[in-house]
Parts: C-alpha cells; sequence; structure tokens
C-alpha cells in the first residue's frame, strides 16, 4: 500500500480492533451497544484486509481508505486507554493459562463519552462499508463467500441499530425516572481523598461486620468537618470494587446538599435509588417500564407508593443490595420529607433485606431513628491527618521542606488543633501558605484556634487575609464569594465567568473582561472550590456557607442588590431584545451562548426581593 499508511499499520489497527472486541467479553450491560459497534468495525476490517490480500487498490483508493483507517485506528486508541481505565488485574480470576485476569471495575461510565465514542465508531463503519461497497461494485467477480459475508454483516447492522433502539429505549426511561446522577459527585469526592485515608473505617468491626450480613444498618454520627463525606466516597468505591463481578450486588448511593434540596425531595431520592438499581440490571427491569408507560401518554409522574413499590420489586433482583446515604442532616426536613424518606428507606431494608449506611451531624432526632443499628462516630483520626499533612507539604514554603523539624512542628500542631475536625487542617495550612519565615509560621501556629469556635475563627482569618491582598484581589474575592452564599442554587463555572464579567449599563458581554475561574479560586483563601466533574464552584464546606449566611452583612452588604442589578443587567443585553426564542434548538442555541441567561432569568425576582428586604 502507497497512501502513507503502511500494510503494517492496517494490520495492527485489525488487531487492535479485535483486541478490544475481545475485552468487552463478559462486559456489564452499559457497554453492550458499543460492544456491538466494535464488533462490526472489527467485521469490517477484517473484510478489506480480504481484499488487500485479492487485489490492488487505484491511488485514489489507497488514498481513501488510508484516511478511513486513520480515523480508525484514533478512536480505537481512545477506546483502548480508557478501557484500560475501567478494567484491572484480579488476583483470584484465572484465565486458561493459569495467569491473572482483567475484570471489569464497578464505575459507571458516562453517557455522554459513551455517545461521542459510538458516534465516531459508526461514522467510521459507515465510511468503510461504503468503500467496501464501491470496491466490490467495480470488481469483475463476486464469490459465494462475499454474498455470504454481506449478508452477515447486513445481518449485523439490523442487530446493531436494534441494540442502539433497545439503548436509547433504555436511556429514555432512566432520564424519564430522574435526570439527577451521582456518579460525577463520587468521582469528584473520590479524587480529594488522600492516599491512605480512611482504611481505620474500612478495618472497623463495626463496618465488616455490616458488610458481612444482610439487613445491616451502620450509622455514622460526626461533627461539622470530620470528613463524613470523603469517608462515604471511600465505603462506595471500596464495595464497588470488592463486588465489581458480581452482577447479582446492587449498590447505590446519595450524596444529599443542603443547596440541592430542590432536587431532593422525597419523590427524587426514592426514583434516584430506582434508576441506579436499574440501570445496573443487564435488561431494563419490567417493572420500570411498566411505570413508564402508565404515565408517559398522560404526562404525569408516578406517586410515592408507585415508586416504593417499583423500588423493592428491582431490589429483589439482586441478592444483596448496598443503600448509601451521605449527610442525611442536610436532607430537608420540612413538609417530612426525611421521616418520609426514612420511613421508606427502613420499609425497603425490611421487605428485601438492604444494608443501609449513613451518616450525618449528630443531631437528636435523626441518631433516634437508628437506635438498633450498628454505631460508628466518624472523626478525623490523627493518623489521617498526618497522612494528609505528608501529601500537603510540597505546596508550602521552600524553608518548610528544607527543615523537617518546621515540618514535624506542623505536622504536630495542626493534628491537635483540629480535634477531629478534618476540614480545619486545610483551613490551617491555607494559613501558612503565606508566611515569610519560619518563626511566623511557628507564631501563626501557636495562635491556631480550637474548640466550638473554630470554624468561625479560622473564616475569620480567611476573610482578613483576604482583605490584605491587592484591592483588585479582595474585590474579586468577595464578588465570588457573595455570589456562591447568595445563589439559590449552585453555580458552575460558566455561569460565575459571565455573572463577574457584566459591566454595569452596558448592553453587550465583553469578552476580555471574563475572569479565569482559576484566578478566582486562587483569590479566596481556600474558602472556595470546584468539583471538576460537574464544573460546579462552591465553598469548601457546609459550615462555611453557615459562616456567611450569619456575617454577609459584615463582607458583603450589598451583595443581593449587585447580584439583581447583574442579573437585569444581562437580561437587558441587545441580544435578546427579540424575546423569546420561536424553537427549543433556538433556545437551547442562546443556553449555550449565554451562560447566564437560565440563571438570571429564574432567580432575579427573589434577588430583587431578599434586596428590598435588606434595604433600611
Amino acid at each position: 500500500m502507497s497512501f502513507g499508511f503502511s500494510f503494517g499499520d492496517f494490520v495492527a489497527v485489525l488487531q487492535l480492533a479485535n483486541n478490544i472486541r475481545k475485552q468487552f467479553v463478559d462486559a456489564p450491560s452499559q457497554f453492550k451497544a458499543i460492544s456491538e459497534e466494535v464488533k462490526s468495525l472489527s467485521s469490517v476490517l477484517q473484510d478489506i484486509d480480504d481484499i488487500l490480500t485479492a487485489r490492488d487498490l487505484s491511488n485514489h483508493q489507497q488514498t481513501e481508505l488510508g484516511n478511513v483507517i486513520k480515523h480508525s485506528q484514533s478512536v480505537l486508541q481512545e477506546l483502548d486507554k480508557i478501557l484500560v481505565k475501567f478494567k484491572e488485574l484480579d488476583p483470584v480470576a484465572k484465565g486458561i493459562d493459569g495467569k491473572p485476569r482483567r475484570v471489569w471495575k464497578r464505575f459507571r461510565w458516562g453517557q455522554k463519552d459513551i455517545d461521542e465514542l459510538r458516534s465516531r465508531i459508526l461514522s467510521n463503519i459507515l465510511l468503510l462499508n461504503t468503500f467496501l461497497a464501491r470496491v466490490n461494485s467495480q470488481a469483475v467477480f463476486a464469490t459465494k463467500d462475499g454474498v455470504e459475508r454481506l449478508h452477515e454483516r447486513q445481518d449485523a447492522q439490523e442487530r446493531q441499530q436494534e441494540t442502539r433502539e433497545r439503548q436509547r429505549e433504555h436511556e429514555t426511561i432512566l432520564n424519564w425516572l430522574t435526570p439527577i446522577d451521582y456518579v460525577s459527585q463520587q468521582n469528584d469526592f473520590i479524587t480529594r481523598r488522600q492516599k491512605g485515608t480512611g482504611t481505620w473505617l474500612l478495618d472497623s468491626i463495626e463496618y465488616q461486620s455490616w458488610r458481612e450480613k444482610k439487613k445491616q444498618t451502620l450509622f455514622c454520627p460526626g461533627i461539622p468537618g470530620a470528613g463524613k463525606t470523603i469517608l462515604t466516597s471511600i465505603v462506595v468505591e471500596e464495595l464497588t470494587t470488592r463486588f465489581s463481578t458480581d452482577p447479582t450486588v446492587g449498590i447505590t448511593y446519595i450524596y444529599c446538599n443542603f443547596r440541592r434540596q430542590d432536587e431532593q425531595k422525597i419523590d427524587d431520592l426514592l426514583t434516584s435509588l430506582l434508576k441506579q438499581l436499574s440501570e445496573s440490571q443487564p435488561s431494563l427491569p419490567g417493572t420500570v417500564k411498566d411505570l413508564y408507560n402508565r404515565h408517559k401518554t398522560k404526562r404525569t409522574r408516578p406517586s410515592l407508593d408507585e415508586i416504593s413499590r417499583s423500588l423493592q420489586a428491582v431490589a429483589t433482583l439482586y441478592s444483596r443490595v448496598f443503600v448509601i446515604i451521605d449527610a442525611l442532616d442536610e436532607c430537608q426536613a420540612s413538609y417530612g420529607c426525611r421521616e418520609k424518606f426514612l420511613s421508606e428507606i427502613f420499609n425497603l431494608q425490611t421487605k428485601t433485606g438492604a444494608n443501609l449506611f449513613t451518616t450525618s451531624r449528630s443531631i437528636p432526632e435523626i441518631a433516634e431513628k437508628f437506635d438498633e443499628g450498628l454505631r460508628l462516630e466518624i472523626r478525623a483520626s490523627n493518623q489521617d491527618v498526618q497522612r494528609y499533612l505528608d501529601g500537603y507539604m510540597s505546596q508550602l514554603p521552600g524553608y518548610v521542606l528544607r527543615s523537617s523539624d518546621l515540618q514535624d512542628e506542623i505536622k504536630t500542631n495542626i493534628t491537635k488543633a483540629v480535634n477531629g475536625m478534618f476540614l480545619l487542617v486545610q483551613l490551617y495550612l491555607d494559613s501558612l501558605k503565606g508566611k515569610k519565615s519560619p518563626k511566623a509560621i511557628r507564631t501563626a501556629l501557636k495562635k491556631l484556634p480550637t474548640g466550638s469556635e473554630a470554624y468561625d475563627h479560622a473564616y475569620k482569618d480567611a476573610m482578613e487575609r483576604i482583605e490584605g491582598q491587592l484591592i483588585d484581589e479582595e474585590e474579586l474575592a468577595k464578588q465570588v464569594l457573595s455570589w456562591i452564599t447568595c445563589a439559590k442554587r449552585p453555580l458552575t463555572t460558566s455561569e460565575l465567568e459571565h455573572a463577574l464579567a457584566v459591566e454595569p449599563e452596558e448592553s453587550q458581554l465583553d469578552e476580555e473582561n471574563l475572569c479565569r475561574v482559576e484566578d478566582m479560586v486562587s483569590v479566596c483563601a481556600g474558602l472556595v472550590t470546584i468539583d471538576e466533574e460537574s464544573r460546579i464552584i462552591r465553598l469548601v464546606h457546609y459550615t462555611t456557607q453557615e459562616y456567611f449566611e450569619r456575617t454577609k452583612s459584615q463582607w458583603f452588604p450589598q451583595a443581593e442588590s449587585e447580584i439583581t442589578i447583574t442579573c437585569i443587567t444581562y437580561l437587558s443585553f441587545n441580544v435578546f431584545e427579540s424575546g423569546l426564542c420561536q424553537t427549543d434548538d433556538k433556545f437551547e442555541k442562546r443556553l449555550q451562548l449565554y451562560k447566564l441567561y437560565d440563571y438570571a432569568s429564574h432567580n432575579w425576582g427573589h434577588h430583587a426581593r431578599a434586596a428590598s428586604i435588606l434595604i433600611p
């Protein structure tokens, strides 16, 4: 072959396709569609290989084929890298040759990523089939084998089409249940874990007893900032890894969040559990299809009783079910939501033998619900604090790295001061970043606040450091903090970028006025973080929100008025003069281009009302 892509390279692509095809053996059901498409790509590559060994191609044909093969190689190499991420060596599972074989991790692959790869694979299959058909049509012979192969390919394409249709139906029904997905939150939280932390919980008698027996409850109360959410993510990871090769074990989890209470009502919480258990089945459970079919034509939503019965029915399809709920105290208590939710979960446990793991602040009305189960208090262990500090030392000034004695002093003093509150570790470390000498650090270590008021002292100290920055940096930090504190829902990084770029009395957005989100975070003294997968920018903890809600009149007294003006200015841009969009496509394009439009249009009135209340 003379088109810049040698015959050896073609063989390598064919071998790569066959290898990936083999890797999909025993893959979870969510990969069924893409597995079929890889098989089809492998099949058509094999057909072309037969052609190449039987005849010569023209220069034009060689060039055309070379381009398609390069694209096929690119998507296969990308898919191969992803499969390495989702599979791991299992020392227990052995292949025929006695060597450990790779098994699938229990992780969910983002649907958007799957769809993008599938689209590229299908595009290459179409191009290769078109090329093959053109070559065959120009040939002067057609053998019986060629006809049979064509029939086989047509049958494969029909099966592939049927698989895609079933997959689309599957996705439609699951998204109808609820669009909420906790996978991105799990991935964000587990990446924040310092390696080696949390083993004390996994090794505890309470946890192991809970995991090994059915129908067990483990309640883990903890003080604010003890690290409950990260430990919950460690539990989820441990369970998904342990049972990664057992499809009869269902694992489902929820991260309650005070800022997401509008999407965490009781129906939302239960449908999320139902969705997670349903999507892990080889095919969509009949009870879920029936639920969808009963309501789709009427455009109605299922009742709480219907959701509950469907959840119980799907749970019985598993030999074991684990339900993990983090931050139960942040589940809204109004209208009896939290009470009803717990009642439904306990009912699920009674009827299906599910295991329940929950974390919460130490609130009596919550704790009393778990009197009969196992209990394990969550506190930041000294060992975990030490591991975290070890991993952070490299971010402190160079003179710290050059002095092991100073490092030991930092570790000893911070470990003693945090007293089980993991969040304080990060806040105290951030307070040391700007110190110019060993003496300055030692002075700061002596003043580390302790006790029940430690968070307020730490947050006040952070704000004083912010006010000690350059004027522009101080102003940016307070704008970021005020928007996040006062926002009626979590904000994405792009929404906040647009919000801070709005200029009073301007009729359009100047992209040169956009501020990089990394700069926003850097000026906020460790009080702001970004969830990398969801791109939500938020305060580092619930206690941070509580602090600013109590003190915002001190730090940013005009926040509600300024946010109101920003929203109204944004909605008054010239580009919106035409009014409502006439089609869904135009509306989606508007949301895509103007990131703050959705938030501003839904919430400007709330901010205006709050501003009027605050005005004396």
